[in-house]
């Protein structure tokens, strides 16, 4: 009993080691990282259907092997149990929402539990969308401003609607959903916020060749590390619940 209890300690570490590998601060606010965030929903949906495409529209095309890789580990092992599924499940929704916010240019912090508080203006931009109009954002940004939101809502509006496995289909409305989100954040922040974001963005731009460079440099110190991990927390799992250690 002993032992079967420090496998699962080990597995459990495991997936801790995954969540904490990367935390920084945050540079984005919206909510990407919850586990009633978007990200967090297709994933559970594509597990369910036991389909990626569901998820593969949030992460850039130079990600998809990765993700295919981790999904497809994922479901090799979580029917197993109860406890594999759970494990198995936030293995791929650490390493999910690892990549999307990268792709971002944001740090990843571990993904935040249900019912986390999220921007008023991510939720007001999420009841619009829901509701097919810019009314819930009357409540967090000035009237005069609504307008500038419109070019990016309809463009939400027009790509929302696109078959599941048409994935670059899918990867134009996630484009059209974050640039509404984000839009809707700096209007609700003010114009000296808006004014700073714009500044970030325009050095997020400059450098971009840079961080490309440096991140094709990084690859062997932090693939690598992702790499043994999930080999460690696969290996680990099929080993014990399809190679049951037998009672003396």
């Amino acid at each position: 009993m002993g032992k079967k209890k420090k496998i699962y300690t080990t597995m459990a570490a495991t997936v801790a080691a995954v969540g904490i590998m990367f935390v920084a601060p945050l540079t984005a606010s919206a909510h990407c990282d919850t586990m009633d965030g978007p990200v967090i929903g297709d994933a559970q949906r594509a597990l369910n259907e036991n389909n990626i495409n569901y998820i593969t529209k949030w992460v850039m095309p130079e990600n998809e092997a990765e993700l295919t890789y981790i999904f497809n580990q994922t479901v090799a092992v979580r029917d197993d149990s109860a406890a594999a599924q759970k494990l198995a499940d936030q293995y791929l929704f650490e390493n999910l929402v690892r990549i999307h916010r990268t792709s971002e240019g944001a740090a990843y912090a571990g993904i935040k539990p249900e019912g986390t508080p999220v921007e008023e203006a991510v939720a007001a931009a999420d009841a619009s969308i829901a509701t097919e109009n810019l009314n819930p954002m009357e409540e967090v940004i000035e009237n005069e401003k609504i307008s500038e939101l419109e070019e990016s809502f309809n463009q939400v509006l027009r790509t929302q609607e696109f078959d599941t496995d048409d994935v670059e289909a899918g990867r134009e409305y996630v484009e059209a959903y974050v640039t509404f989100t984000h839009l809707s954040e700096e209007l609700a922040g003010g114009e000296e916020e808006a004014h700073a974001n714009e500044e970030h963005v325009s050095e997020d731009t400059e450098a971009s060749e840079v961080a490309h460079e440096t991140e094709t440099k990084a690859t062997s110190a932090t693939v690598l590390p992702w790499s043994l991990a999930g080999l460690f927390f696969i290996t680990t799992l099929i080993g014990h619940f399809r190679h049951p250690r037998k009672k003396a």
